[in-house]
């Protein structure tokens, strides 16, 4: 029996395309993060139900300085290594391209930010694509530095958990329930696994592929920095937390690795920042310490000494060094550094504004000092203490959502984030005398001072907008936030009367409140967040008459397509020269290049990308030739070939020839039944307009499809009445049967079309009259060429050495036959033996190039839905 006859591929397959499907779904991708978290909260809750807030901190008062100062020292040892993490990749990879001082500064503070900020959306790959981007490198060789890295800390993961199992010390059983033999058996099996891929890579020239995209691999000895490094990073970090750990946990080293590793993977899967909350769960629950304040207090040690201080340290060093680099005369060895640090300081500064929100948010959920409150209490009403404790976690929650529109360099996000800082130190003063919290506003004001030149762009898009992968982080520390609130105020009985206490001693009553409105507020931003951003839809505007002149005067039939009313201009200012565009909210894109004059057309290209850049949006030039591939290049855009463009020569054009007979048996057999070819000129068109819309109407139903815009025209009466057109009629009744609208270029220099219809119920052959008689009637008037158009994809090498999208397109030319007949519309056009050109897209490189090509397909179709259809 077959599978076919089982049906249980066909099921699998649809359960499979189900389960992605659902995957894909914005609230999926919401809930999954936030479900593990509640979780591992809730899991937390359980295990330090017993604990009261003032048993934590009297433990962590009772630390010794000498156990903070062995901690402090396993945190430089785990960050060195680190640091030498991209040092030895980046000599992998791409040695000689980046200093070694730049890829260990790289190293340290892109984990120095993730580590304290998550894995979301501040991360240290992007910082780290950031930092190396800026001295040059190509997306290819970055992914590769980053994955040598990964690749690294695996290398040294595999190394320790083999050791571990092969001589299985005592306790590593009880975290891993199999039996010793089988521990040894697994623990050799990776050894030697280990042992054999050092020796391969020791062979020398090996290369890592996917796809067509590869990097090539470390070779031995770099391998085995490498791994050295990775156990540094591991040990380090776990032994940081160890010593902090009572003495009398009694639990050995092994052991504890082991579920420290285990609580690093649930902390990352969860989305929250820095895994907090989760990362905590996990160990506590692993390593059997529930109700026990001092675990909690070594824990909440460690968050301050291997993720609060690095990235304060990285952040203020960031700071100062672009405070230098701005105000003196950058030169000499400063240059690197200047290029190091400009892309990225609205990172850091996004995660100085995040973690002075978190500051305020867990201030506002833990106890009042009780002498402070009784020294305000002299001078200021209660009311007025409320009022400052429901504005300082207002404020903090604010400014994590606000520190996203720091990370897209919005210069209304750097003020809103100023003012709010300055609330949030009124605020610290205001409702406790909290005079710590306070100074810490007072640094985080100074460093964003520092970094004011990095906030230029003004964008019409609301500064709290969040995407999904921020939406998620921001829930899931919320939640953790609220966690340490239940957790600080245990000992009170929940009623609802706390809701309407208002009292000096009432922490409780002021934490519920202050909860209240944080999630009122990330409620609206989560609402407008998911369900704000429209496809945009196209709205009719005036066309210039500057812009009909050129479009008219142009040698270039495409640029017509400026006509259909869905673009705006910019028009340079002595009127010689326009680029037509349209923004989608998240990128400004034109289509093709600058009509009209040369260099005023460059100048128009710096003033797009600009604007672009203000508003804090992408900019991209769609369909371009190689005339200004040389301005694009000095705008630090990256050039991708989207196909080629067919032309066809007119002077001695004919239908003759073995390629070109299924056109001219069309033409023939059209004369025979007495169809008629007939040019209709644009004066004379509007009273044609009504049954060309019928024709049009017809096709698009048969077709079950919309109208397109932006790179094709769609049927609208003001459009057309700009061009003549071409008609086959039925000789007998004068019946219109198939129609398209002329391109015609200045000086004759070429002919087109865009919009071609028929009537369905037609006879076979009339598109293939229509276009033939089209091409004769070109030649005879003169033109000099006839242009068939772009052939998308076409002509993109698919090769090893070629680009990571030009391999990308190159695949989806020979492999997406059932989606689009990529190679029929070539073999098509190649029956004219035409003359190609290339066509590209011009756009920001690495992984702004696909999401220039996911709006310029909604500008084209509304996105996958209208692609589809």
């Amino acid at each position: 029996m077959t599978k076919q006859e089982t049906g249980k591929e066909p099921r699998a397959v649809r359960w499979a395309q189900k389960a992605t499907t659902l995957l894909e779904k914005p609230w999926v991708r919401v809930v999954i993060p936030v479900l593990i978290t509640f979780i591992a909260l809730t899991v937390l809750h359980e295990l330090s139900s017993h604990v009261k807030w003032s048993d934590v901190q009297a433990d962590i008062s009772a630390t010794s300085w000498k156990l903070m100062f062995f901690a402090l020292c396993w945190t430089v040892v785990s960050f060195l290594s680190l640091s030498f993490y991209d040092v030895f990749a980046v000599q992998s990879v791409a040695e000689g391209k980046v200093p070694l001082p730049v890829a260990g500064m790289a190293g340290a503070s892109g984990y120095a930010v993730s580590n304290c900020l998550g894995f979301s959306y501040i991360t240290g790959t992007a910082i780290r694509y950031r930092i190396y981007a800026s001295l040059g490198l190509d997306l290819e060789r970055v992914a590769g530095v980053i994955a040598t890295s990964w690749v690294a800390f695996w290398m040294g993961f595999v190394l320790i958990l083999g050791l571990l199992l092969t001589f299985h010390p005592d306790g590593v059983s009880n975290a891993i329930p199999i039996s010793q033999t089988t521990e040894t058996v697994i623990g050799l099996c990776l050894l030697a696994g280990l042992v054999g891929l050092f020796i391969w890579l020791s062979s020398g020239g090996r290369r890592l592929s996917f796809a067509g995209f590869g990097f090539n691999l470390p070779g031995g000895k770099l391998a085995s920095l490498l791994t050295l490094a990775a156990l540094g990073d591991l040990f380090g970090a776990s032994m940081t937390l160890y010593v902090l750990m009572p003495d009398d946990l009694g639990v050995g080293f092994p052991y504890f690795f082991t579920i420290y590793i285990a609580a690093i993977a649930v902390g990352i899967l969860s989305h929250a920042p820095g895994g907090i909350g989760v990362f905590e769960a996990t160990l506590i629950a692993g390593l059997g310490a529930s109700g026990r304040s001092d675990v909690i207090a070594a824990l909440l040690l460690y968050r301050v000494v291997y993720t609060f201080l690095p990235f304060a340290i990285a952040s203020l060093s960031i700071a100062v060094a672009s405070a230098l680099t701005q105000r003196h005369r950058i030169g000499g060895a400063a240059t690197w550094v200047y290029r190091v640090i400009r892309p990225i300081v609205p990172m850091v500064a996004a995660g100085v504004a995040a973690v002075a929100g978190v500051i305020l948010l867990v201030s506002g959920a833990l106890p009042s000092d009780s002498q402070s409150l009784g020294a305000l209490r002299e001078f200021l009403p209660l009311s007025f203490v409320e009022a400052s404790h429901l504005a300082g976690s207002a404020v903090g929650v604010l400014l994590l959502l606000v520190s996203r529109g720091l990370f897209r360099k919005l210069y209304r996000a750097w003020i809103v984030a100023m003012l709010l800082m300055v609330v949030g130190f009124v605020a610290s003063i205001a409702k406790g005398l909290d005079t710590h919290e306070a100074v810490g506003m007072l640094g985080t004001i100074a460093m964003l001072a520092m970094f004011r030149g990095a906030f230029y762009r003004v964008s019409g898009a609301s500064i709290f907008r969040l995407n999904i992968p921020w939406l998620v982080s921001v829930i899931a520390l919320l939640a953790v936030i609220f966690w340490i609130g239940l957790f600080a105020y245990s000992h009170v009985e929940y009623q609802n009367a706390l809701w309407w206490e208002f009292a000096w001693n009432g922490d409780a009553s002021r934490f519920l409140r202050s909860s209240l409105v944080v999630a009122v507020i990330l409620g609206v931003v989560a609402v407008t967040s998911l369900f704000g951003r429209e496809i945009p839809v196209p709205v009719r505007t005036d066309i210039p008459e500057v812009v009909e002149r050129l479009v008219m005067e142009s040698e270039d039939t495409e640029s017509q397509i400026s006509l259909t009313g869905d673009k705006q201009f910019l028009i340079s200012p002595d009127e010689t020269a326009f680029i037509a565009y349209a923004d989608t909210g998240n990128a400004i894109i034109s289509k093709g290049e600058p009509v009209g004059d040369e260099q005023a057309g460059q100048q128009l290209i710096w003033q797009m990308r600009e604007m672009a850049d203000r508003e804090g949006k992408l900019c991209a030039f769609y369909s371009v030739s190689t005339k200004y591939l040389p301005t694009f290049l000095d705008l630090g855009l990256s050039i991708l070939k989207i196909g080629e463009v067919a032309r066809v020569p007119l002077e001695e054009f004919s239908l003759d020839g073995k390629s070109r007979k299924r056109f001219r048996q069309a033409k023939n057999r059209a004369e025979r039944d007495g169809y008629v070819f007939e040019i209709i000129p644009k004066e004379n068109i509007a009273p044609v307009l009504p049954e060309l819309r019928q024709i049009s109407d017809d096709w698009l139903a048969r077709k079950a499809g919309e109208e397109k815009g932006f790179a094709l025209g769609g049927f609208d009466d003001d459009y057309l009445s700009y061009f003549d057109h071409a008609v086959l009629r039925n000789g007998e009744t004068g019946q219109i049967m198939a129609f398209a609208n002329l391109f015609q270029g200045g000086d004759k220099s070429e002919l087109s079309l865009d919009l071609m219809r028929y009537e369905p119920d037609s006879p076979s052959f009339v598109m293939d009259a229509l276009f033939a008689e089209m091409m004769v009637w070109g030649s005879e008037q003169g033109f000099h060429w006839f242009s068939l158009g772009a052939a998308p994809f076409s002509g993109i090498e698919n090769r090893q050495l070629a680009s990571l999208w030009n391999r990308i397109g190159g695949f989806v030319y020979e492999h997406g036959e059932q989606f689009y007949h990529f190679e029929g519309l070539r073999a098509f056009k190649q029956k004219f033996d035409p003359e190609w050109s290339p066509n590209y897209l011009a756009s920001p490189g690495g992984f702004a190039a696909p999401r220039i090509l996911y709006e310029v397909n909604i500008l084209i179709s509304g996105g996958l839905r209208g692609l589809t259809k």
